[in-house]
């Protein structure tokens, strides 16, 4: 049986160790671990979500103007890119252990276990937002260069484009195409999550999911090319 998601004052104290910022307004912390897709959720971070992008995007264009002050726009640009992607964004929801702190469907945390997906990328965005309303900027700032500092080191060629190294992979050998299919479209009408999968002969299929239907495409081909170790090998997630 699941524990029970902590509140108050211990979701406090837990989120303080991963964040560094102790919270004055616990309310805004639990509305900022709320996704739209909660049963009963009085507010979500939707809200939250949209300011957290913005404020993300400052401190890493900030981050890296400083950090490679040589560097041309069409150096940092693609590393920018890369590092304010939603797929980073629920990489360091993984390794922030926010699974079983995040207020969501029930059934969209299940089949998003261990692949992070979009609904905690979306809460660490509305994370950052909540310390930047609750600590200011330097507190944000602190927060997001913990996670987001290492990864600026690593080489950055390319935004992943995980539909296209698809297809290139796939024409290394055949002149067939991945096929996408939906499999299931839930949640209301302004907030809709779609599940895709991808077929390709020969191989089973990979489903992802997303607020899109493009969005879930890419989650799907993001997970073919992981379980079969095209990325791995080929150094296209870089």
């Amino acid at each position: 049986m699941a524990l029970k998601r902590p509140t108050g004052e211990t979701l406090a104290d837990l989120v303080k160790a991963k964040t560094g910022h102790s919270f004055r307004d616990v309310r805004l912390l639990e509305t900022a671990l709320t996704h739209s897709s909660a049963v009963k959720a009085s507010s979500n971070n939707q809200r939250l979500e949209f300011l957290g992008d913005r404020v993300l995007g400052l401190i890493v264009a900030d981050l890296l103007f400083e950090k490679f002050p040589e560097a041309p726009e069409g150096e940092i640009a693609p590393r920018f890119n890369a590092l304010v992607d939603a797929r980073t964004c629920s990489e360091i929801g993984i390794e922030m252990q926010l699974e079983d702190l995040v207020r969501a469907d029930a059934a969209l945390k299940a089949r998003s276990r261990g692949s992070g997906g979009n609904y905690l990328a979306d809460a660490v965005e509305a994370l950052i937002a909540a310390v930047y309303i609750d600590g200011g900027l330097d507190a944000a700032r602190q927060f997001v260069l913990r996670y987001w500092e290492p990864r600026s080191q690593k080489v950055v060629a390319k935004p992943p484009n995980p539909k296209s190294d698809l297809q290139e992979w796939i024409a290394k050998t055949s002149d067939i195409r991945p096929e996408y299919a939906i499999e299931r479209r839930e949640g209301p009408e302004h907030q809709p999550v779609f599940t895709v999968s991808v077929r390709v002969s020969g191989f089973a299929p990979a489903s992802g999911m997303g607020g899109s239907r493009r969005a879930a495409e890419e989650a799907a081909a993001s997970a073919f090319l992981l379980r079969e170790g095209i990325w791995a090998n080929q150094g296209s997630a870089a």
